[in-house]
C-alpha cells in the first residue's frame, strides 16, 4: 500500500473551522508541553530539595515521613497517579473545595492536576538527588559548620544545600529531560499537550507519519535547549574538586 506525502496539510486551515492551521495546533501543543512541564519542575525542585533534606536529618521520624514520602510515589505507576489526581481528590477534598476544583473550566482542571501530578511525581526523584548530593559531602563541613555556631537549619541552607546543589546538576539534567517526556501522559485526560495535538492532526488528516515526525522533532528541539542549558549551568557552578577539575 502506497503512503501519499502531505507535508503541506500542517499549513490546511483546520476543519473546525476556528481559522487556525494545523502548524497553529502544533505550536499550542508546544507552549502547553512546555507549560506544564516547566511549571511542574519548579514544583519538584521545591517539594524535592525539602524532602531531600529531611531524608539526611539526624531525627529519625522526619527521615521516616520523608522515605514514606519517596516510597510511595517512586512505586506507583505516573498514570495511576495521574488518574487520582484528576478523578479521585476532587471527590476525597471538603465538599465546598471539591465542588470549586469541579466548577473550573475543563482545562484548567486538566492544567492543575497535570502539574501537581507530575510535579509531586518528579520531586520524589529530585529528593533522592539531593540526599546523595548532601551524603557525598564530607562531614567535616557539617561539623566545620556547627563549629562555628551555625544552627543546623542555617548549616543546610548556607554551607551544604549550596554545595551539594552544584554536585547535581548532571542527574538533575536526566530529570529535567524526563519531566518534559512524562508530560504526553497528561493526554490521557483531555489536555492538549504536543502529544496529544498530533494524535488529534491524525484524525483529522489522516497524515500519521507527518504528524508525529513533527512531533518527535519538537520533543528533540526541547530536549537539545534543556541540554544546552544545562550543559552551560554546569560549567558556571563546577565545584573544583569535586567535578573532574
Amino acid at each position: 500500500m502506497s503512503y501519499q506525502w502531505n507535508w503541506g496539510v500542517f499549513g490546511q486551515e483546520t476543519v473546525v473551522g476556528d481559522g487556525a492551521t494545523y502548524a497553529d495546533w502544533m505550536i499550542a501543543g508546544l507552549k502547553m508541553t512546555v507549560t506544564v512541564s516547566l511549571s511542574a519542575w519548579v514544583l519538584a525542585l521545591l517539594v524535592g530539595g525539602v524532602i531531600g533534606v529531611l531524608r539526611t536529618v539526624p531525627n529519625k521520624g522526619l527521615r521516616t515521613v520523608a522515605t514514606a514520602y519517596v516510597e510511595l510515589l517512586r512505586n506507583i505507576p505516573l498514570l495511576v497517579q495521574l488518574f487520582i489526581w484528576y478523578f479521585i481528590v476532587p471527590e476525597l477534598l471538603p465538599t465546598t473545595w471539591g465542588t470549586a476544583i469541579k466548577q473550573l473550566p475543563p482545562d484548567v482542571q486538566q492544567l492543575s492536576a497535570a502539574i501537581v501530578c507530575l510535579g509531586l511525581f518528579t520531586s520524589a526523584r529530585v529528593s533522592e538527588q539531593v540526599r546523595a548530593g548532601i551524603e557525598s559531602l564530607p562531614v567535616g563541613q557539617t561539623r566545620a559548620a556547627l563549629a562555628l555556631g551555625l544552627t543546623l537549619p542555617q548549616a543546610y541552607r548556607l554551607v551544604l544545600l549550596p554545595m551539594a546543589l552544584r554536585l547535581i546538576v548532571p542527574p538533575l539534567t536526566s530529570e529535567f529531560l524526563n519531566i518534559f517526556k512524562n508530560s504526553a501522559v497528561c493526554s490521557t485526560i483531555g489536555l492538549l499537550e504536543l502529544a496529544a495535538q498530533g494524535r488529534q492532526l491524525v484524525d483529522y488528516t489522516a497524515q500519521p507519519y507527518e504528524s508525529f515526525i513533527a512531533v518527535t522533532a519538537m520533543y528533540l528541539l526541547i530536549n537539545v535547549v534543556v541540554m544546552v542549558l544545562m550543559s552551560w549551568l554546569e560549567r558556571r557552578v563546577k565545584v573544583p574538586g569535586y567535578m573532574g577539575q
